[in-house]
């Protein structure tokens, strides 16, 4: 005969190894519990419609992926440039006359091309062949079944709002998304992670589609790092829905490196760009150093973009 507690841990047993099923079906990402529930690659449902939930940074990926943003820091302006003038200085002390000649004029054109990169014509020329799509017609946006939104950076411990939320280029994104979504009635899919801790950036985005532009948001990805991942992880929750064509909205200069990565993913992209660069009717303002210089090292940073995503597929 058993004993009382032998008898005891048996009835027990069920209650502790027994586990409820959740059952999703993957078509409506909708969970027949109420409780959170995750798929098989990693994609969770709640009540505010699936997420990807933060990764769990490995210490490799994450040194590399540090290592590649303070490369690619070094080389744009303005570091690269005075890094380069600084070497041109170093190389002007040499007993050699020609080495000397070789660094002055090392050093004069990296401070030349410092002031060039601030001039807006110099910019518009920069940007000019990063910006080939058209904004997307009434037509193209109905052969879609959803549009993708990029983020594009946040503005961290705002104190008028009360925490973090988008960044200016992000809200840029938004408002076009948002305006595209009200007239397509098409589903919204929120693709960006928390690059260096904190929010996920998707999920601020959401907040503002939801509140100040009243528009419901189905998917939101929350663990990419670059647009590569956006892609990659955005296009598993899209292709577990059905979703195969859809609207990419971003702007107008980083579609060119974007699209192709969504593509190589197998989904059918429609550019839908925003935030075209334009160039002011005065001469004047366009031949004037300024705020010309970001636009020109945002133009720099997708060039590299590109040539780095051609390496990968080189390797």
């Amino acid at each position: 005969m058993a004993s009382p507690a032998l008898m005891s841990a048996r009835k027990l047993a069920p209650s502790v190894h027994r586990q409820e099923p959740i059952n999703v079906h993957h078509d409506s990402f909708q969970p027949t519990r109420p409780e959170q529930a995750c798929l098989f690659n990693s994609v969770c449902v709640d009540n505010n419609g699936p997420v990807i939930p933060p990764r769990r940074e490995q210490p490799f990926f994450w040194t590399m992926f540090l290592l590649k943003k303070l490369i690619a820091a070094l080389i744009l302006p303005p570091a690269g440039p005075v890094l380069l003038a600084f070497l041109g200085l170093w190389l002007s002390r040499a007993k050699s006359r020609r080495w000397q000649y070789a660094g002055l004029w090392l050093a004069s054109l990296s401070l030349i091309s410092l002031l060039a990169l601030s001039l807006p014509l110099v910019s518009s020329a920069l940007m000019a062949p990063l910006e080939p799509y058209s904004p997307i017609t009434a037509t193209q946006l109905k052969r879609v079944q959803a549009i993708v939104v990029l983020g594009g950076g946040t503005y961290s411990n705002a104190p008028e709002y009360g925490g973090d939320t988008v960044g200016a280029a992000t809200l840029e994104r938004v408002r076009y998304g948002a305006r595209l979504a009200k007239q397509s009635g098409f589903p919204l899919l929120l693709s960006s992670g928390a690059l260096y801790g904190g929010r996920a950036e998707s999920e601020l985005m959401r907040e503002v589609f939801e509140q100040d532009f009243g528009v419901k948001v189905r998917w939101v990805e929350a663990r990419s790092r670059d647009t590569a991942e956006n892609a990659h992880l955005s296009a598993k929750m899209l292709k577990a829905a059905g979703v195969n064509r859809i609207a990419l909205v971003s702007h107008a200069w980083h579609l060119s490196r974007a699209i192709p990565l969504f593509e190589r993913e197998g989904l059918e992209v429609v550019a839908a760009p925003t935030g075209f660069r334009t160039i002011s009717p005065s001469l004047i303002k366009n031949l004037l150093p300024g705020e010309a210089f970001g636009t020109s090292r945002v133009a720099i940073r997708e060039y590299l973009g590109q040539w780095y995503n051609r390496f990968k597929e080189i390797l």
